[in-house]
């Protein structure tokens, strides 16, 4: 679409992409192509936590952008130590702690049990959370853990385990797949504790539907974009701009798949960024505007923003929870966070 515009600043963009798999040894060895064979600008919007590592550090000694990460982690925001590279949506730490000041604010005698994914990314939700609820409240409220492994064929053993510990709150962090595998289970065992889902895994095509719609109910998660099976949006001219752009360039995609509404954004987000760079598309121009960005855009939820600057490479720092009824969620309070 930006190139039938005219791409930015009168430049066509060329895109090359290239599959890792989720593999983070394929990961380095599809980077390395794009660096020395290809020779691109920058990476933009690798998806993965433990791919992005795998090339974190050759892509900053190679001093090559990489930009807009789709990871929460929070080693995407270490500007003193890995300046070439930033994420883009809140990170697991900032979403972690909102769900645990929300849960000590409206219950704080509730018994909790924790589901994590055995890496980086989950460990940064469990200190988020940790941090929300505070030393001694963890200590006291939380009463069960336990961890999977992206191998692991079911949640089944994990699940039945944390209901064992008569917890009346379920923090679910686990990714997608795993994500509708809990929910459903949870369900079928007859456990009815309150369910916290992290953000990336609430997509109502790729999670609440496979889990159930009827098992996902009261669900509570964080969200900064704008859901498109939410109703409130469907006469949002961002969202008809959307769904415009879905039926022309991607026909086949999936119109409830909240996933579609990042990518979108997150592209959006980069064509500013060339924007500023001028003439100048030197690697080290690239990095110093995604260090200097200030900009509202149209999908991201009214009141959140995105804000860098070169000590702060956490573009979006609010979130606004929602609650999962019939077969959407529903935003509830304000916007919180930073």
């Amino acid at each position: 679409m930006l190139n039938e515009q005219g791409g930015v600043n009168g430049r066509k963009i060329a895109l090359v992409s290239l599959d890792d798999g989720y593999s983070p040894p394929r990961t380095f060895e599809q980077t390395r192509r794009l660096i020395e064979q290809e020779n691109v600008a920058f990476i933009f919007s690798s998806l993965g936590t433990p791919t992005g590592i795998v090339v974190h550090k050759y892509l900053n000694e190679h001093k090559v952008p990489q930009l807009f990460q789709s990871s929460g982690a929070t080693f995407w925001a270490d500007p003193a130590h890995f300046p070439w590279s930033i994420g883009w949506q809140p990170n697991y730490q900032t979403e972690g702690a909102i769900y645990g000041r929300y849960l000590l604010q409206h219950d704080p005698e509730a018994r909790v049990a924790v589901l994590y994914q055995n890496d980086d990314a989950g460990r940064d939700y469990v200190a988020g959370f940790h941090l929300g609820l505070g030393e001694a409240a963890a200590k006291k409220m939380i009463v069960a853990v336990a961890t999977y492994e992206v191998t692991d064929p079911t949640l089944d053993s994990q699940i039945v385990s944390l209901q064992g510990s008569g917890a009346t709150v379920f923090f679910n962090n686990s990714t997608p797949k795993f994500a509708a595998q809990a929910i459903r289970k949870t369900y079928d065992i007859g456990w009815k504790p309150q369910q916290f889902l992290m953000s990336v895994a609430t997509s109502v095509s790729a999670v609440m539907e496979p889990a159930g719609f009827e098992k996902g109910q009261g669900i509570i998660t964080a969200q900064y974009l704008k859901d498109p099976n939410d109703a409130q949006w469907q006469s949002d001219p961002a969202m008809t701009d959307w769904l415009a752009f879905m039926k022309k360039y991607d026909p086949e995609g999936n119109l409830g798949d909240s996933f579609n509404v990042y990518g979108y954004t997150t592209a959006q987000t980069l064509a500013q960024l060339l924007r500023q760079c001028g003439d100048d598309l030197s690697r080290e121009n690239i990095m110093k505007q995604a260090a200097s960005l200030d900009l509202t855009l149209p999908l991201l939820l009214p009141g959140i923003r995105i804000h860098t600057s070169a000590q702060d490479f956490s573009p979006i720092k609010q979130m606004r929870l929602a609650r999962f009824e019939g077969k959407q969620w529903v935003a509830f309070g304000d916007v919180i966070g930073e």
